[in-house]
């Protein structure tokens, strides 16, 4: 496990970004002891890896309460897996939000899609979107961060080789575990950040929002995922999305 410089100061309800720390690493440790048989031949924990940046992240724009919290499903390969952020776009990440820092290496790394931090010149899409549409309405990072955040359910990445798995199309016995702690997790950035409304990007994030949070006091909503995957996105995604939250009165 890679341990980070970073002090954590004491989890208190009115410091939800030291909650938020402590339950990343405590959901960290427990994935850390799952296994998944093949077709995975890899798995990425940026939260152990890329622990530097991602407690960044929670640090600087997590210290408050959030009226919206985005749920995305789990990192991209060029994304948060290589910056710890979710949607960790790089460009966005260093040069929106400020943040740089150094990220080691996983213990197996996977040929393929090797670790390259900051240094990546890989894009991702899915991030560059969301973070393009959020820092289009908010040139200021900070004023975005007032209201919003932005976290994904599952921190795993899974690779098939060179070819990226999604949560969901993993068998049900590799996913009970990984659902029971991320849902988890989830709880307690919700009980956290006490957000008004959670906004799944995709269906698979909605649905698990709906799973874990019931009986929590918070209104779940979905935008279109902005993966290049999917043809709607690639017919203008930030306007597809921004007609959502306004039909949710999200945003006006």
């Amino acid at each position: 496990m890679i341990k980070s410089g970073n002090t954590v100061p004491p989890a208190t309800a009115a410091n939800p970004a030291a909650v938020l720390i402590a339950a990343a690493r405590t959901l960290s440790d427990q994935l850390a002891a799952l296994s998944f048989a093949a077709p995975v031949s890899h798995v990425y924990n940026p939260l152990d890896y890329a622990r530097s940046p991602h407690e960044l992240y929670l640090s600087r724009f997590a210290s408050t309460r959030k009226r919206i919290v985005f749920l995305g499903m789990n990192p991209g390969p060029f994304g948060m897996v290589q910056t710890g952020v979710p949607f960790g776009e790089i460009d966005a990440v260093r040069n929106w939000m400020g943040i740089a820092a150094p990220v080691a290496k996983p213990a197996i790394e996977n040929p393929k899609r090797p670790i390259e931090g900051f240094a990546c010149l890989r894009s991702e899409v899915s991030g560059r979107r969301l973070w393009g549409l959020f820092s289009q309405r908010f040139p200021r990072a900070e004023d975005f961060f007032a209201e919003h955040f932005v976290a994904n359910y599952c921190p795993l990445a899974f690779f098939d080789q060179g070819r990226n798995l999604t949560p969901d199309k993993l068998p049900a016995s590799e996913t009970a575990p990984l659902e029971a702690a991320c849902d988890a997790h989830l709880r307690t950035l919700v009980s956290a950040l006490q957000p008004e409304w959670l906004i799944g990007v995709g269906g698979f994030a909605e649905a698990r929002a709906t799973e874990a949070l019931k009986g929590m006091n918070i209104r779940i909503g979905r935008v279109l995922h902005p993966s290049p995957a999917s043809p709607a996105a690639n017919r203008g995604w930030a306007e597809a999305a921004e007609k959502q939250l306004r039909a949710l009165g999200i945003w006006h």
